[in-house]
């Protein structure tokens, strides 16, 4: 029982899926002694002691054997366009007021186009994701990045808000891919010891364009218009689509599977049948990782693709399973206790923090603040800063975490190690939840909200890290089913934002974020009984003879 994490009672300590052998160490315990470790690939200079997991293959066309600079620069591309799809949904915020009158309309129904576009972001994110597991990733990155640009160009020379909204709904067609897509493409490229890392640095990205783009966009209203904050995203978007169709090749791969154990006569799989009368614990001592089997014969390795052929938009197709199947695998996987857990520590923290961004630009133009739109804008100078912050020693603090807690277990790493940090998310988050409303109830120096809300932002930061780092490890093969259960956050966040307005101006800001912070705390404490049984979930799902034929690509 490591750390108070409860080992399964059915299957061995590192078959259960999600668990993995990352050290060579003399003191590896008994189970994984028949490991032959030398035949697996490791990493390179300071993590040259590190098994890779997942295992490459020798296929040069393999993500995971790109070099790290061709990756780096293609989570780049996909980040600085993610982080200003972040800032195309709250950009209109700190101009409520003036455009909710030039469009002729309340600032209630103003705050309803941006529900909305949530909306109709949460519905395509399930049209999204099975066509991306079926045919890749790069068609719906190209579809997705042009939809911007045609949505943006649309609401730059609007101006009737039926045909404003039309825009607002397309943006949300082209947002969705990217609130599932680019935590599985940094899935497909590269390894766990790597991840957290990049997972931060796609937050850093997202979040930043969220925080940053009211900062920006309070200016633009306020000295050119509104519908020049249009203007500015389709110029972004524009040279984003270039980027990602020259620069973003297919990522996702068509993985075999083996079974890296003893290698015996009678069983060349290496995973051991039980003896007679033993208990089906002892049915596979071998771990389990992704790799493809190659004869030593040289024409057995694939050549390199050309450039010219890495652009191409289709390149076949990724899974064996039906449309209607990979369809349907998001509604089964949302009731994984892990991810249930996800969605509901994500989507509220990220549903609260959305609720800033619709009511700051009621709350601080009005008195004691009397702030002007720039002003408001000016807001998010602090969840800007402090989610960088918390973005930069986030995701190096969980990749150290995570290997120095596989050091004390025997080289042997639990997701569960993912969930560490969630002790900060609880402070941050409780700070900055409770202590908005109290510091606009009790009409403090300004400051007092604008610190508040920052830390609210930074908690999120640390909790991005967390769900999407534990989820992408304990069931790798579903990243992208299980990104769409969690993002399925967006159905709460057009419920709460639809009607938020009014709920403030009735109850107030002390009892709204009072009420906002005691359900996030009341999630937050999920995540004990997820550390305490989460290995032994794992394991029962891996057994569950409906999952696992209903989950696997045949």
């Amino acid at each position: 029982m490591p750390f108070g994490i409860l080992e399964d009672k059915v299957l061995e300590s590192t078959a259960v899926p999600g668990t993995a052998c990352l050290n060579d160490q003399s003191d590896l315990p008994p189970e994984l002694h028949s490991i032959p470790t030398s035949r697996l690939k490791h990493g390179t200079g300071r993590y040259s002691h590190i098994l890779l997991v997942p295992q490459p293959s020798d296929d040069p066309n393999d993500p995971l054997n790109w070099p790290l600079w061709q990756k780096d620069f293609i989570l780049f591309l996909v980040g600085l366009s993610a982080a200003v799809v972040g800032a195309y949904g709250p950009m209109l915020s700190p101009g409520f007021v003036p455009i909710s009158a030039q469009l002729h309309i309340t600032v209630s129904v103003l705050s309803q186009s941006t529900a909305w576009l949530i909306l109709t972001l949460g519905a395509t994110l399930f049209i999204a994701n099975p066509f991306a597991k079926v045919y890749g990733k790069r068609p719906v990155y190209v579809l997705a990045s042009l939809l911007l640009l045609a949505a943006s160009i649309w609401g730059a020379v609007t101006t009737e808000y039926g045909s404003f909204l039309g825009s607002r709904i397309v943006g949300g067609l082209g947002m969705a891919p990217y609130e599932v897509l680019v935590q599985a493409t940094i899935g497909d490229m590269y390894f766990v010891h790597q991840r957290a890392t990049r997972i931060a640095a796609w937050n850093l990205f997202l979040l930043c364009g969220i925080a940053g783009g009211s900062l920006v966009s309070g200016y633009i209203i306020q000295d050119l218009g509104y519908r020049w904050t249009f203007g500015v995203c389709a110029i972004f978007f524009a040279v984003f689509a270039v980027g990602i169709v020259l620069a973003v090749p297919e990522t996702a791969y068509n993985r075999g599977k083996i079974a890296a154990g003893v290698t015996t006569a009678d069983n060349p799989e290496g995973v051991q049948g039980p003896a007679d009368g033993a208990p089906e614990k002892d049915k596979s001592e071998a771990v389990e990782v992704e790799h493809i089997s190659h004869s030593p014969a040289s024409d057995s390795v694939p050549k390199r693709m050309s450039y010219a052929q890495s652009l191409r938009i289709f390149t076949g197709r990724y899974t064996h399973a039906s449309y209607w199947k990979v369809f349907a695998r998001p509604f089964v996987v949302f009731f994984y206790p892990a991810v249930l857990w996800a969605f509901l520590i994500y989507g509220t923290t990220l549903t609260w923090i959305v609720v800033f961004s619709v009511v700051n630009g009621v709350i601080f133009v009005e008195p004691p603040y009397n702030f002007s739109v720039s002003q408001t804008g000016l807001i998010s100078l602090s969840p800007f800063i402090l989610t960088i912050i918390g973005e930069l020693i986030s995701g190096p603090i969980n990749d150290w975490i995570c290997l120095k807690l596989a050091r004390r277990n025997h080289g042997v790493y639990e997701p569960e190690f993912r969930l560490v940090l969630m002790l900060v998310v609880a402070v941050l988050g409780t700070v900055g939840f409770y202590g908005f409303g109290a510091t606009v109830h009790y009409q403090t120096h300004w400051s007092g909200p604008v610190l508040t809300f920052g830390l609210a932002n930074m908690a999120l930061a640390f909790a991005s890290t967390c769900v999407f780092g534990y989820v992408l490890d304990a069931y790798p093969k579903l990243a992208e089913e299980a990104f769409v259960a969690i993002n399925a956050r967006n159905f709460l966040t057009f419920g709460l934002t639809y009607f938020v307005n009014d709920w403030l101006a009735e109850q107030g800001a002390l009892a709204v974020f009072s009420i906002l912070g005691s359900a996030f705390l009341g999630v937050v404490a999920l995540t004990i009984p997820l550390w305490i049984f989460g290995k032994r979930i794992r394991s029962w799902i891996s057994r569950n003879g409906f999952l696992t034929e209903f989950m696997t690509d045949v």
